[in-house]
């Protein structure tokens, strides 16, 4: 039986707060502060339902980056694929969540899935190091 898939004003007013972030990251404290910017009255467990609707169409990706910090989340795209593929550094000293679009790193992915049949998702991969302004800082 196929999926209905429900559109609600709440739904589309969170997809184009999603939109208005391609190459982000964004809490559900970023989504709270947005509807208050537009008095737009959306209680915390409906923010979450929501994001959780589109974490599993796939409209958008969830990360735990320690377990000190809540989740973030990043549009993907819808249908379409309209977001490009890209890797994460998560930078272990200030906590930034970096995009890395980079054709070595596809060169990796390719060699994985070739010649080990590893499928490497890279927008669930996230490489852990010290990002160049935390570094000019030491």
């Amino acid at each position: 039986m196929p999926r209905i898939n429900y559109r609600t004003k709440q739904r589309d007013f969170l997809l184009d707060f999603a939109k208005s972030t391609v190459g982000k990251h964004f809490t559900v404290e970023d989504v709270k502060a947005y509807c208050e910017s537009k008095n737009i009255c959306m209680g915390t467990a409906t923010i979450y339902r929501s994001l959780e609707k589109m974490i599993q169409d796939h409209i958008i990706n969830r990360y735990y980056l320690d377990e000190k910090t809540g989740a973030c989340f990043e549009y993907v795209g819808e249908e379409d694929g309209s977001t490009s593929n890209h890797f994460h550094l998560k930078c272990e000293s200030c906590g930034k969540l970096i995009h890395l679009e980079c054709h070595d790193l596809e060169i990796i992915k390719s060699h994985l899935l070739k010649n080990h049949g590893f499928y490497l998702d890279s927008f669930k991969t996230i490489f852990y190091g010290i990002c160049k302004e935390c570094q000019n800082n030491e």
